[in-house]
């Protein structure tokens, strides 16, 4: 008996989808599951069998989440079922993020091994407070206080368990979960902390004060962020967007919550590894793991190029503009260190296939895909 009975689908408000939507809505009509999806997202996708519902109603039905896009949009499915068991399966459609598992030439795989039992759930910490408005967040990655710009720096006090430890002035100050300690807390210094450690990091960006030092604590203790009366006004930022915002004298009370949400993972890669890669840590190995046999070919039609991708990471491009009836391929590039292995051909064939495929007249501006088409004509 398979696990899976009804999955339901979140989808990057951008990006192509359709190709990933087929695969899922084919295995499950194999296996007689259900799929489910938002309104406003399945009904863009030309063709798509999912049954349109509400967010709350997708979260009661399904026994699975599938996020497709990259790390906003699995942060996204990770607050709407945040609390419960539901496992999330996160499929890259565009760049390697952290949180994805999965690319689409491996999807239909995963889902049967997840029907089969066959994955590991790796728990995720969230963070929750109160605004000054009385609203209620949560946020997987991170919580910030950001200055605003023509107003002071973010001064803000860090309270521990109670007592004061440091003031912090700054452009913004952070607290961070493991998971948002490769995003802004990163770029702000702090140390890169791994999903399985129950922690919260505190961090300054572009500090101001002569402690500069980022602040890792355990998620049973409390702690508070006192804006100061010195500091200008600032934005509250939850996993990035802005929520709203805090004067002098407003406390924000931060409320961890271990295992709010379960991630699916199938042990092909290591938190590590998708950190060496995407942060491109200095000695990374990347390129030697990496196997020119997995590359796909996506259409990444927001920034109007094809991307060619080896477990998520894009490794080439080729830009193009359409016009009504037409696509002009303007230039084709390839990572250094995979050149020579025909990728750039794959970018160029998948091109015109799609081309083809919609009835596009071609207009070829790049060298590389000029010498593709004499070397292959039937193209």
């Amino acid at each position: 008996m398979g696990m899976v009975k009804v999955v339901g689908l979140v989808l990057h408000p951008r990006r192509d989808c359709g190709a990933a939507i087929d695969a899922i809505t084919g295995w499950a009509v194999e296996r007689g599951v259900t799929v489910l999806g938002l309104p406003d997202e399945v009904s863009r996708i030309s063709g798509c069998t999912a049954e349109a519902v509400e967010a709350e109603e997708m979260v009661e039905r399904a026994g699975l989440l599938v996020s497709l896009g990259g790390d906003g949009t699995m942060l996204r499915t990770m607050r709407l079922v945040e609390g419960r068991r539901t496992p999330v399966l996160g499929v890259n459609v565009g760049r390697l993020g952290f949180l994805a598992e999965v690319d689409l030439s491996g999807l239909g795989e995963a889902l049967s091994a997840i029907d089969e039992h066959r994955f590991t759930i790796e728990s995720r910490t969230a963070v929750h407070t109160t605004l000054p408005d009385g609203r209620a967040v949560s946020a997987f990655n991170d919580v910030a206080l950001v200055r605003v710009p023509g107003h002071g720096l973010a001064a803000v006090g860090i309270r521990v368990e109670g007592g004061g430890f440091v003031n912090y002035a700054a452009d913004a100050v952070i607290v961070s979960t493991p998971t948002g300690s490769t995003a802004y807390s990163f770029s702000a210094g702090g140390p890169i902390v791994s999903p399985n450690v129950q922690a919260l990091i505190v961090s300054a960006a572009a500090a101001h004060s002569s402690f500069n030092r980022s602040l890792v604590l355990d998620t049973s203790e409390q702690l508070a962020l006192d804006v100061l009366p010195t500091s200008g006004r600032l934005a509250i930022e939850v996993d990035g967007i802005i929520e709203g915002y805090a004067e002098p004298g407003s406390t924000l009370e931060i409320r961890p919550m271990p295992a709010a949400a379960e991630v699916i993972r199938f042990g092909r890669t290591s938190f590590y590894e998708r950190a060496r890669r995407k942060l491109r840590v200095e000695g990374s190995a990347s390129a030697v793991a990496l196997d020119p046999a997995d590359a796909v070919v996506v259409d990444s039609f927001e920034r109007h190029r094809y991307e060619v991708m080896i477990g998520g990471e894009t490794v080439g491009t080729l830009d193009y503009t359409a016009k009504p009836g037409q696509i002009e391929l303007l230039n084709t590039e390839v990572d250094q260190a995979f050149s020579g292995r025909g990728l750039a051909g794959r970018l160029a064939a998948a091109a015109l296939a799609d081309a083809r495929s919609r009835g596009l007249t071609v207009i070829a501006t790049c060298p590389f895909v000029t010498g593709y088409l004499e070397r292959h004509p039937e193209s």
